[in-house]
């Protein structure tokens, strides 16, 4: 914030180094006792080759105090730094409510393009609760990135190539009663497939019979093609509607089958250099040197792999989008591949390599055990969201008879529900998927955050009008106000680390903040006061409180219901 770079203007003043830099040490200490700002000295030590207490001892003396900050004590290797609370409140209010809808963020990334694949759904399988995490992490990685000023391409790489497809094809003329697949379900595609295996266990020639079918896939039979696209239409036409509950759209969709035509040229470039070698009749890269499995290219039988089609596809993302980021939102079971396909296109001479990154997460299993589309054994995420929705609509219609738009208003809700259990902790979690704690709204959870959104506009619409201008903001000062101002200062930071992290986490735990702060001075300090200067000043403080929230929640891809 401006008031972080006053200060860091200031340090810069007196050790020469540069003030941006030194902004971006500046913290706010966990105690307001100990200030409202604090530089740990630490960060200069090796430049000045003095003791980190020494230092904050000398700055002490004799810094020139930006204006707004009344003090700077030295406190062990620390410079605490005291603002006038007046002003400071003035200057963080008057930011949150002139920012509006873009508080929070910032322009720091300045048109540059980030690929965030995620989501990447299989074609003719089930949208389950296991692609959740991929979803709503890669959703909000886009929503963070775009509020900083990045351009954001999200990439729904979809998995629509492969052996499965012959399988399904067999599975379908055997068993699908020839029922024309637009009047099909993915639901139904899905039982096929499992009846396939099933049968498969008894009759291994409906193995090669599939293999077969991907090979006129491969080679552009008409039948083949046919129902591949047909499966893939009725695919896409379902999980939009999943999409569209979600409020996820994406720039591409191109899956495995475009980078078909585009991998013999990588494959041809790997060996004029040198890079690839003939292992058993497989074409691989060997990666020993580095402590890594080889990285297989062209199976034995001339079969190209998924790795190959992501080398393919990384080079077209460089080429197409000249991206400064290009992240994988991709579950943790494939750091080992990540690891290898970054260092295959360093070999490649791509210096680009270094800007791609894995956003790894954990697993989410069933209580009684591991998802399995093979086995049936699945938790179609159309239900939960459904579910949600409905226990929602079911707790408004009990505690809110009266309130309009109820349906409208459970949707926002139910559906928030779920994707804030996956946002509200740290990504690389495992989580074993419980009807009972999904739909559990207690606690530091969504429809909390959302209720006290709600509570902050039933107060502005009491309220009414008044006077927003001249606000005397030293009658902000209350403990409980100061803190909600201090909890609102913070969002800006919280975005900014949750890119740098890809951790979007750390924007729900300042949302939460935010909302236990306005809460906590909701009950201590009247809002609604008679003395109008009073109550201007308590109402600006809601008005930035319930913006601060609205935005948190957007960046996460929650929607902020005004009534509830």
């Amino acid at each position: 914030m401006d008031v972080k770079l006053a200060i860091a203007q200031s340090l810069s003043g007196a050790t020469g180094l540069p003030a941006e830099e030194l902004a971006g040490y500046i913290e706010t200490p966990p105690d307001p006792s100990m200030g409202d700002y604090a530089f740990p000295c630490f960060r200069l030590a090796k430049a000045l080759k003095k003791a980190p207490p020494a230092i904050a001892a000398e700055l002490a003396g004799r810094l020139a105090l930006p204006p707004g900050i009344e003090r700077a004590e030295a406190a062990g290797g620390y410079l605490n730094f005291f603002a006038d609370k007046a002003d400071l409140a003035g200057k963080i209010i008057s930011r949150a409510l002139a920012e509006g809808d873009a508080y929070g963020g910032a322009d720091i990334g300045r048109g540059g393009n980030v690929c965030i694949d995620f989501s990447s759904i299989n074609i003719a399988k089930p949208f389950s609760i296991a692609h959740l995490p991929t979803t709503a992490i890669g959703h909000a990685l886009s929503r963070i990135y775009r509020a900083l000023g990045y351009r954001v391409i999200g990439i729904n790489h979809l998995g629509d190539w492969g052996t499965q497809f012959g399988k399904m094809i067999v599975a379908y003329k055997l068993w699908g009663e020839n029922k024309p697949v637009e009047e099909s379900t993915v639901r139904e595609l899905v039982r096929l497939y499992v009846r396939f295996h099933e049968e498969a266990e008894k009759d291994g020639s409906l193995n090669d019979e599939a293999r077969k079918w991907f090979r006129k896939i491969e080679q552009g039979d008409p039948e083949a093609i046919g129902l591949w696209q047909r499966f893939k239409d009725l695919t896409l036409k379902e999980v939009g509607e999943v999409y569209k509950l979600l409020g996820i759209t994406f720039e591409s969709y191109a899956g495995e089958s475009f980078y078909e035509d585009k991998m013999q040229a990588v494959i041809d470039e790997l060996d004029d250099k040198g890079l690839l070698v003939v292992d058993n009749g497989a074409k691989i890269v060997d990666l020993s040197e580095w402590n890594m499995p080889p990285f297989l290219i062209v199976k034995t039988d001339g079969a190209t792999l998924y790795a190959t089609r992501d080398l393919a596809a990384a080079c077209y993302r460089k080429k197409t989008y000249d991206f400064v980021k290009s992240l994988y939102v991709v579950a943790y079971q494939q750091n080992l591949h990540f690891r290898q396909l970054f260092k295959v296109l360093e070999l490649m001479g791509r210096d680009w390599a270094k800007d791609c990154e894995h956003v790894n997460f954990g697993m989410v299993s069933m209580e009684e055990g591991t998802l399995s589309t093979r086995h049936g054994n699945v938790v179609y995420l159309e239900d939960v969201l459904n579910a949600s929705i409905e226990k929602t609509l079911e707790i408004i219609k009990e505690k809110s008879p009266d309130l309009e738009n109820r349906e409208e208003a459970a949707r926002a809700v139910g559906v928030g529900a779920i994707v804030w259990g996956v946002l509200y902790n740290g990504r690389i979690k495992d989580t074993s998927f419980s009807w009972a704690k999904v739909l559990n709204f207690d606690g530091e959870t969504g429809p909390y955050a959302q209720y006290t959104h709600a509570r902050c506009c039933s107060v502005l619409r009491k309220a009414g009008a008044y006077d927003k201008e001249g606000v005397d903001y030293s009658l902000i000062r209350e403990e409980s106000a100061a803190a909600l101002v201090r909890a609102v200062a913070q969002l800006p930071d919280a975005v900014k680390s949750a890119a740098e992290k890809n951790e979007p986490y750390l924007v729900a735990r300042c949302v939460i903040d935010i909302c236990s702060a306005f809460n906590k001075f909701y009950y201590e300090c009247r809002i609604l006061e008679d003395d109008p200067k009073l109550r201007a000043a308590r109402l600006v403080l809601t008005d930035a409180a319930r913006q601060s929230i609205k935005n948190g929640l957007y960046l996460l891809g929650l929607e902020a219901p005004e009534r509830m």
